[in-house]
């Protein structure tokens, strides 16, 4: 402390940058290492907390200069003054003299920072910088919570005759200029920004009096009497295309979210009763109901306003999402004018960002979200009174004439239809909601996802949203692709997963190579690799049916889906990570239930898709380990079952299997190798998976396992391999030559005495 007072006392080198730095972060670490009450009864600590206090002030009015470094003076006071309540020391800590100072130059600073931005005195924005801006908002609620009266005080001050010149701005189409309107439009950005913080803060407050939500109630008024005037006016319409009214609302948003999560809800109104009374008095809002009303109907103004701000239009959904997510929060939106309005008319007339290029991502979250409200009624009229926009749209689609299909108009229907699709399906989580959903498309639409296919596979855009729908459509989550015994839509459904995957990899595979392979090529196989697996681990169809009745729809998937796996150089699997998942997860699955496929193929591709597996156990993506260790486990107990205990060697699948290790006989040896090497050697995550295929591996061959064993112990030095030889004796103590659950979970016991006694030599 002594130390720090003198550099701030002499003015030791805080005129070079990085030392400033440097020494903020030492001041903002002070308080992590050292209690309050040590700090205050130390005998400078009053001329210390003085010189901080000056110190930090005066960064705040040089925010250009210091605008990193502040983050670590606020949280050196925010752990301060969060340490008062249990200060245990007759010494006063003074921090009620300088806290309410520091509070109130930061709130000064930021009003600064506005006027500077218009007046281009400087280039960048601090409310761009949205880390640096919610770092610093993390530790203000505690400053201003501190002595709350007095700063709330401050703030509404400030805050009054800013909105008032807004509110006037709506009312007078001359009385303010371009320039103005940005400059108020950035103080509100701020305040509202602070406002929402100190909300946030209430649910770590450690103080609970009733007089802190009834200011809570003040501060919050003043933030729905502007949102009441924020969207209204003859100065508005212009407004939107400006970047200070986006950032606002974007305030407005995060201020939502903040107060919805500690005043909306029964028991936040039940613990809240003098917010809502003060709001009542000042606004006119008596209960979380009607504030819930307003948010939806800021919700709905924002997406019929906002066309082309991408980013208000994402968080703006994802605000109507999180409040669709919780049951009872979803039951009371259903309650709402404004929600029922979305959902009898969410097309582009009223909407019309879905008609914006450039927000086609968003309507995927914003039909997943309606499609949450829809589906919390059991109402089929509904759901189809819903979907007659769509429906309008997979007509038009289908009409078309093969001369017209390739068109602009057609290539935004499809994107659009097939996201909206996306999202819908994505709200399904029973099988009551996704029958509406598949009874409503097949058998009457799904024809068309093949004929998109055949025209447009060269167009990743449009493909990317098709192959997304179509994963998502396949995907078993929640168990709800949960057919009736008698009915045949499992098996009906695959077999048109069956035509859009031979159609796109036949198509696919014969353009040739661009400049952007990804993008043209690779994303396009790994989203059909997903849909691939997703439909063979879904657990709905009975895939005996198909070779019973000769259907080709299993096989010509299966081949098309590996000739696609196999056209990617190894290389590139690894490097693009989706891909990789993609890649492995299909073969972790093709190994374990479809094993007779990967036998079957030629040596050249057999040793290829094995090689990989190794690869992939080496990667750092533990999923993607994990997948591998499985696939070679199925492969191994495979070759142990049908070929080592001599069950079924005349079978097909074992000559074949017999043929390729014939050709390729160290291939076993060189997994095993790398799983010790990976186990012995590496802090692997996932030791227990690992540990999985390795006894099937030792079992299948004494021969192999002795080799490698030799190869260990001669890489070590000598003195070491007695003690290593007797290590390797103990990993197969009292393990049976059988791949039963007990056994290998013996043998796993072993393996981690087994790693924990070679680490320790």
């Amino acid at each position: 402390m002594r130390g720090t007072r003198d550099i701030l006392q002499y003015q030791q080198g805080l005129g070079q940058h990085e030392n400033y730095h440097e020494y903020c972060r030492l001041l903002g670490r002070l308080k992590t290492n050292y209690q309050l009450s040590e700090l205050v009864n130390v005998e400078i600590y009053g001329d210390w907390i003085r010189l901080v206090a000056e110190f930090t002030m005066k960064s705040l009015e040089s925010w250009q200069w210091a605008s990193g470094s502040v983050y670590y003076l606020l949280g050196l006071w925010s752990r301060l003054v969060s340490s008062v309540a249990y200060l245990k020391s007759d010494c006063p800590s003074l921090l009620d003299d300088y806290v309410p100072q520091i509070t109130e130059s930061y709130i000064k600073s930021r009003f600064d920072s506005v006027q500077a931005v218009v007046d281009k005195k400087i280039s960048e924005d601090p409310l761009e910088h949205r880390e640096q801006l919610q770092d610093q908002l993390d530790s203000l609620p505690y400053l201003c919570r501190f002595q709350y009266e007095k700063t709330s005080s401050y703030i509404i001050d400030r805050l009054e005759p800013v909105l008032e010149a807004y509110t006037n701005a709506g009312r007078f189409s001359t009385s303010k200029t371009s320039s103005d309107l940005t400059c108020v439009e950035g103080q509100l950005t701020w305040l509202i920004h602070i406002i929402g913080g100190i909300i946030r803060g209430r649910q770590s407050s450690s103080t609970s009096s009733e007089i802190h939500e009834v200011i809570d109630g003040d501060l919050a008024a003043r933030v729905f009497q502007l949102i009441q005037v924020m969207d209204s006016g003859v100065h508005i319409e212009a407004r939107y295309n400006e970047r200070s009214k986006q950032r606002l609302d974007l305030a407005i948003l995060i201020f939502f979210q903040n107060f919805r999560r500690v005043y909306v809800g029964d028991q936040a109104m039940h613990s809240s009763k003098q917010l809502y009374l003060r709001l009542g008095e000042l606004v006119g809002l008596q209960d979380h109901v009607v504030v819930l009303n307003i948010i939806v109907q800021k919700i709905a103004t924002n997406l019929k306003r906002y066309r082309q701000s991408d980013e208000v239009i994402g968080e703006t959904l994802a605000l109507f999402q999180e409040l669709a997510a919780g049951y009872m929060s979803g039951k009371m939106l259903l309650k709402l004018d404004a929600v029922n309005f979305i959902l009898g008319h969410h097309t582009k007339d009223f909407f019309p960002f879905l008609d914006e290029f450039g927000s086609t991502r968003n309507r995927t979250l914003f039909y997943f979200t309606l499609g949450r409200l829809l589906f919390m009624e059991d109402s089929p009229s509904k759901f189809k009174a819903f979907v007659a926009p769509l429906q309008k749209v997979f007509m038009m689609l289908e009409e078309m004439a093969d001369s017209g299909f390739r068109s602009n108009e057609v290539k935004c229907a499809i994107i659009g239809l097939m996201r909206d699709l996306r999202g819908l399906t994505m709200a399904t989580n029973s099988r009551r909601t996704y029958g509406l959903v598949f009874d409503w498309l097949y058998p009457t639409h799904v024809s068309l996802f093949v004929r998109i296919i055949q025209r447009w596979t060269d167009t990743p855009e449009v493909m990317t949203p098709l192959l997304k729908f179509m994963a998502e459509f396949v995907l078993n989550k929640t168990q709800r692709l949960a057919f009736d015994s008698s009915s045949p839509n499992g098996i009906l459904l695959f077999r048109e997963v069956s035509k859009v995957i031979v159609a796109y990899g036949t198509i696919i595979l014969s353009q040739p190579v661009s400049a952007d392979p990804y993008t043209y090529l690779y994303k396009g196989i790994w989203i059909t690799l997903t849909i691939l697996t997703r439909a063979l681990a879904g657990n709905y169809v009975n895939f005996g049916v198909f070779e019973l009745y000769g259907d080709q729809a299993l096989s010509s998937a299966l081949e098309i889906a590996l000739k696609m796996s196999l056209a990617i150089p190894l290389v590139d699997v690894l490097a693009f990570r989706k891909l990789a998942r993609a890649y492995f997860g299909l073969l972790e699955v093709l190994c374990h239930n479809h094993t007779a496929v990967i036998v079957n193929l030629e040596t050249e591709a057999f040793a290829h898709i094995v090689g990989s597996l190794e690869f992939g156990l080496k990667s750092l993506d533990v999923s993607i380990s994990s997948q591998c260790a499985s696939a070679v486990d199925s492969l191994a107990g495979f070759y142990f079952s049908k070929i080592t205990t001599g069950e079924s060697r005349a079978s097909t699948e074992a000559v074949n299997m017999t043929r390729h290790l014939s050709q390729c006989p160290n291939i076993f040896l060189e997994i095993l190798k790398t799983l010790f090497e990976l186990v012995l050697l590496e802090d692997c995550a996932n030791q227990w998976s690992l540990s999985r295929p390795m006894l099937s591996l030792i079992l299948i061959s004494e021969q192999i396992y002795s080799n490698l064993r030799a190869q260990l112990l001669s890489s070590q030095p000598s003195d070491q391999q007695h003690r290593l030889a007797e290590c390797f004796d103990k990993l197969m103590a009292d393990v049976a030559r059988t791949i039963e659950p007990k056994n290998r979970d013996k043998f796993t016991q072993n393996l981690t005495v087994f790693r924990h006694e070679f680490r320790a030599t």
